[in-house]
């Protein structure tokens, strides 16, 4: 039987902070520049999600580390002017905290690019770990990260919840035998995520403190 949710896990990119457009328009930069007229938006989309490596490797494995490179640079440059905060984040991450939540965040993304972006919504000092791409062998859909946040926040599987936009962080959290919760402004659509059977849909980030309380009364 599941415990009381006492522990969150959140995806970043898509999920808290809106890095949707920076994302497409580095991508479609450097795709550019490489691969003329090769790839559109609808193509795009589907590298958001998985990492920088799974999304290369798949397009030209001889170039992988020079175009991971290209993108980090370009998206580094462009990241404070192209992303905004879903709204809510800040004020519900405050309240979760304050009702004693363990969080954490479980991201593919590089440990420094995710800490700019915590720093940038004034949240940082909220989660208790931060598991990233540089902290893994096996990103998500792989239950390793997700496992390793679990460790380092001393909780068990059956009291946490993984947050997230994308099927890996569905996939990943089912893998790792967390209850999961997929996010309705997902640039996927709600009914993409929907496919992937998590245990909730969030509408909005406060549906978070209705559904702890639920839980908690349970």
């Amino acid at each position: 039987m599941n415990k009381n949710i006492t522990t969150l896990l959140f995806d970043f990119d898509g999920t808290l902070l809106n890095t949707n457009e920076l994302i497409i328009q580095t991508f479609s930069t450097v795709l550019d520049r490489h691969f003329p007229n090769s790839y559109n938006r609808e193509d795009i989309m589907e590298f958001i999600g998985p990492s920088l490596k799974q999304t290369f490797e798949a397009i030209a494995p001889s170039r992988t580390e020079e175009l991971i490179k290209e993108y980090r640079d370009l998206n580094l440059a462009l990241h404070d002017e192209m992303v905004s905060v879903y709204d809510g984040v800040e004020e519900t991450l405050y309240l979760l905290k304050n009702r004693g939540m363990k969080m954490a965040i479980v991201s593919t993304k590089k440990k420094a690019t995710i800490l700019h972006g915590l720093r940038l919504m004034g949240v940082s000092e909220l989660f208790d770990a931060v598991i990233s791409l540089d902290d893994v062998e096996n990103p998500k859909p792989d239950p390793e990260p997700i496992l390793k946040a679990l460790k380092e926040l001393a909780s068990s599987a059956a009291e946490s919840l993984m947050i997230g936009d994308n099927y890996h962080d569905i996939e990943g959290g089912k893998n790792a035998g967390v209850r999961t919760a997929g996010v309705a402004w997902s640039v996927k659509g709600e009914e993409f995520l929907a496919t992937f059977n998590p245990d909730y849909m969030l509408q909005h980030i406060s549906d978070l403190l209705n559904l702890v309380k639920k839980e908690e009364t349970v």
